[in-house]
């Protein structure tokens, strides 16, 4: 991940209290990243020298600045020695913020299947507090039923055992998790209405989805956006894209960008800006919020569902 934009945070707070229990390891790394970024930046120090001082190279310091990596206590104590941080308090709270940083997250059990680039994902989506999405081709994911879930699967992945395909289905139920936690974030989706009338699963499993996701814009925390046929979203958007705000000052909004082997995720200032502006301008275009339950309502009685066959995680 490249991370090249960071809003300056409250130095005030103490960094040992950085809660783990949302966003897991992977937010810890890049808050304790970015903040050794600014020691290192504000005392003029190049990153091949920074480097040097723990025996590595320059990549490696690039690595632990993003997030990408967690640091090893001796790294991060020769880091300090070369930053001028000497206070023993200050250097304590570097150094839990690390041992933090280090602990796995709850998706930890699947990493033997589960591809590194989405692993990251999920620790930026259990810890924000904003996550707006754009979906051309499927109900989105944190939204889906089980057995739309499974359809699903079993599509993209038809040469997986029954056991593996359960596991992928498990991970996608466990993350719906932090909808109804007692801090959830909110969820704002805008949805084409094609995505909506294709029948994953048969009429049976669709018409539960359709179901599922009425009773979901009964939620204070959610909000769903259907995008006409006639408006062209695809036009306006070229392809799925999910924005992620947190609440921790240190962090930058992010955008993801799923593909097939891979994703990326954006924080430069126009990046955000491009996509929020393609945001703003799709929830324009779809109908409002309050008519989503008449429109999904009517597609469920009117429309027989048509199968299509999209790749997925």
């Amino acid at each position: 991940m490249r991370a090249s934009v960071v809003r300056h945070h409250n130095e005030s707070v103490a960094l040992g209290t950085t809660p783990a229990g949302e966003g897991g390891p992977t937010v810890l790394r890049m808050i304790l990243g970015g903040r050794m970024r600014r020691l290192r930046e504000a005392c003029g120090i190049s990153l091949e020298n920074a480097g040097e001082a723990i025996r590595g190279s320059h990549s490696k310091i690039s690595r632990l600045e993003l997030g990408r990596t967690g640091f090893r206590e001796r790294d991060l104590v020769d880091l300090l020695d070369l930053y001028g941080i000497i206070d023993e308090d200050e250097r304590a709270e570097f150094k839990q913020l690390a041992k933090q940083a280090n602990t796995s997250g709850w998706w930890h059990r699947d990493t033997d299947w589960l591809p590194k680039w989405f692993d990251t994902y999920l620790g930026l989506e259990q810890a924000a507090q904003l996550i707006r999405c754009y979906e051309p081709r499927v109900v989105p994911e944190l939204l889906q039923t089980p057995d739309y879930a499974r359809a699903l699967m079993v599509l993209a992945h038809p040469n997986e055992d029954e056991e593996s395909i359960e596991r992928r289905v498990a991970l996608r139920m466990r993350r719906q998790e932090i909808l109804t936690r007692p801090d959830p974030p909110q969820l704002w989706l805008i949805v084409e209405e094609a995505a909506l009338r294709r029948g994953i699963g048969g009429s049976q499993v669709w018409l539960a989805q359709l179901d599922h996701v009425l009773r979901a814009t009964d939620k204070s925390n959610i909000t769903v956006q259907v995008l006409a046929d006639h408006v062209g979203g695809p036009a306006l958007a070229d392809g799925a894209f999910t924005m992620l705000r947190f609440a921790e000052s240190d962090l930058p909004d992010i955008v993801y960008l799923q593909q097939l082997t891979g994703a990326l995720y954006l924080d430069k200032g126009a990046d955000l800006a491009a996509y929020r502006a393609v945001a703003n301008l799709l929830s324009v275009h779809a109908a409002p919020p309050e008519y989503t339950s008449q429109l999904i309502a009517a597609l469920r009685e009117r429309h027989p569902p048509t199968l299509d066959q999209p790749s997925d995680i």
